[in-house]
């Protein structure tokens, strides 16, 4: 059995989700983990789950004796909590870390939240393991682009009081690169704004398998891109390996995921690393190979689980128990290859 503890995200069931034109209902927490528990391998189950700080499937306002009682439902599924997504973005808590000072107060509040729930968790015992996941929250790309420099230091400046507020709660920040966050766009981009923040033992980076590949093709920044379309196998490894190189050292989390090669939005999210099924035939990643990449050395900067992210899977996927125990079967690949790796590289 491998030694990373395996976990699902709970956020499909609610990323793009509403009541909108053309959106799809949430999915309540309480399904999201028993789709979970009910997934197996050969005896093998999820050990654990990540999952989005805000409504509906939790107040960021609620109370202690609410966040308990949500704790004590996880416990009672079976699972522990891992790392925590703070609820930064427009219209939960937070609001743009390259904005004003209005928006980057709320910002600031948003992770303040995250530290809260995740002290309360912590305390409850049913924590255990894990980080607190950020982004920029700013969707204006071209708005960074009309002053990159002084744009990216504006967000490493709010991170950086974001960083100070985590350490102050004992917790550690991961920022995931996706493509549609202003100054986290590309990987190069990512690069720059983790160095400038400089405190790689408080605020790193989170990988994501779906997202990372889109890196790799400049998705949003040409000017960055390490492959072209009709790329061989090999010019694929070549890059995949430049990139990890530079990212791996800052990587504090990961994501387990496949991407076809597109992107995808629902709902108030723009468009990202379109998230595929793990056996979906349209499939760009070898999902174990591409993944021992970022874990190598997992264990030496902290990294002790893997999440699966399915983020804004369709309902009827999300609904449909083989989804889950294909790709649980995807996540103990990735996990026993990691300690054989780790085993082969000491």
């Amino acid at each position: 059995m491998s030694s990373l503890k395996l976990h699902n995200a709970m956020w499909p069931g609610l990323v793009g989700k509403g009541d909108g034109d053309g959106q799809e209902p949430p999915i309540s927490l309480e399904r999201m983990l028993d789709l979970t528990a009910a997934a197996e391998v050969d005896g093998r189950k999820f050990d654990g789950i990540d999952y989005f700080l805000f409504l509906p499937h939790t107040d960021p306002a609620a109370s202690d004796d609410e966040l308990r009682g949500i704790a004590d439902l996880i416990a009672g599924k079976g699972f522990e909590v891992g790392s925590l997504v703070a609820p930064v973005w427009p219209g939960t808590v937070g609001d743009s870390a390259m904005g004003d000072d209005a928006a980057r107060a709320k910002f600031l509040e948003a992770v303040k939240v995250g530290c809260r729930i995740a002290g309360i968790f912590n305390q409850h015992g049913v924590r255990k393991r894990g980080v607190i996941r950020i982004d920029s929250a700013e969707f204006g790309v071209n708005q960074w682009r009309e002053n990159p420099q002084a744009n990216t230091k504006r967000i490493a400046e709010t991170f950086r009081e974001a960083a100070k507020i985590a350490a102050d709660h004992g917790e550690r920040l991961a920022a995931e690169g996706e493509i549609c966050w202003a100054g986290m766009h590309s990987w190069k981009d990512m690069l720059d704004l983790l160095e400038e923040v400089g405190q790689p033992e408080t605020l790193g980076f989170q990988a994501d398998l779906a997202h990372t590949y889109l890196y790799l093709l400049g998705y949003n920044a040409p000017e960055h891109a390490l492959l072209k379309e009709g790329y061989t196998e090999d010019e694929f490894y070549a890059a995949y390996e430049e990139m990890t190189d530079k990212l791996r050292p800052w990587t504090i989390d990961f994501h387990v995921a496949q991407n076809d090669g597109t992107v995808h939005g629902a709902g108030s999210h723009d468009k990202t690393g379109k998230h595929c099924p793990a056996d979906d035939p349209n499939g760009k990643l070898d999902i174990v190979r591409c993944s021992q990449y970022w874990l190598k050395d997992h264990a030496a900067r902290g990294i002790s689980h893997i999440c699966w992210d399915g983020c804004m899977f369709p309902n009827a996927v999300l609904e449909t128990p083989t989804t889950w125990n294909t790709i649980l079967k995807s996540m103990i690949e990735v996990g026993e290859a990691a300690d054989k790796s780790d085993v082969a590289n000491p």
